[in-house]
């Protein structure tokens, strides 16, 4: 019975740790998403954000600019659901940490009784070969030595162009960029999420990752490279499940 429930459970551990997925592209290049709204994914939950109060706009009789306006007559950065606009990801995050640590304790006690209401005198005699003015010793010493070192280089330079999938009530927007390119046989997957000022938005339809609030900002893939570079699924499990 162990041995049918174990063949039983094999495809459900397949499933979960998305082998089957891998074992499904052998002998081809992994495919690619097919493009949809990014509002169905099963993934995708409606953002809520701190509001501030509505304000009413007066309406100015005989104007012609509009308030908030960058053109004259229509401001083209993307404004609405459905607008497409491009987010630019140029990252560059350096750091460089150092801690030295040394600690060091000794200490010593010694305890004796050379006046104890006169039996002091029989404690020989009780202990052989005690001294009451050195009945006990203690002595104890440690030392504690640590250094640690965190050196990081990290530049990630994208371009990415994204949709708007809502119009808060104060009027930022959320943008959901996502975007696939595979060369040969591996595939790379770049997704970014955040929410952004219509301020914030360039005259030329872009926005920096920067000006997004709530940033979520994925670069990764899978394929044969990715597969040879990543550790087994069985080592990853037991590198977390062992306790030494």
């Amino acid at each position: 019975m162990k041995t049918i429930s174990a063949i039983l459970l094999l495809p459900v551990a397949l499933a979960g740790c998305g082998a089957l997925t891998r074992l499904s592209e052998v002998g081809r290049p992994p495919e690619l998403s097919p493009s949809a709204d990014p509002t169905r994914a099963p993934e995708y939950h409606p953002m809520t954000m701190p509001m501030p109060a509505a304000q009413v706009a007066v309406p100015q009789v005989g104007g012609l600019w509009r308030s908030g306006s960058r053109a004259f007559f229509k401001d083209q950065r993307a404004a609405q659901v459905g607008d497409i606009l491009t987010v630019l990801v140029n990252i560059s995050d350096t750091a460089d940490m150092k801690n030295n640590t040394a600690a060091t304790r000794t200490s010593s006690e010694q305890m004796g009784l050379p006046n104890l209401f006169g039996l002091e005198a029989a404690l020989p005699k009780l202990l052989a070969g005690a001294v009451a003015s050195n009945l006990v010793g203690a002595s104890s010493s440690n030392g504690n030595t640590g250094a640690g070192e965190v050196k990081r280089n990290e530049t990630v330079t994208l371009r990415v162009a994204g949709v708007i999938t809502q119009v808060l009530p104060n009027g930022n927007l959320v943008v959901a960029a996502r975007q696939e390119v595979r060369v040969n046989s591996e595939l790379r997957q770049l997704q970014v999420t955040g929410v952004v000022r219509p301020q914030d938005i360039a005259s030329d339809n872009t926005v920096l990752h920067d000006r997004m609030a709530e940033a979520r900002i994925a670069y990764g893939g899978r394929g044969q490279l990715t597969d040879v570079q990543s550790p087994r699924w069985g080592q990853q499990v037991l590198d977390i499940v062992a306790p030494f």
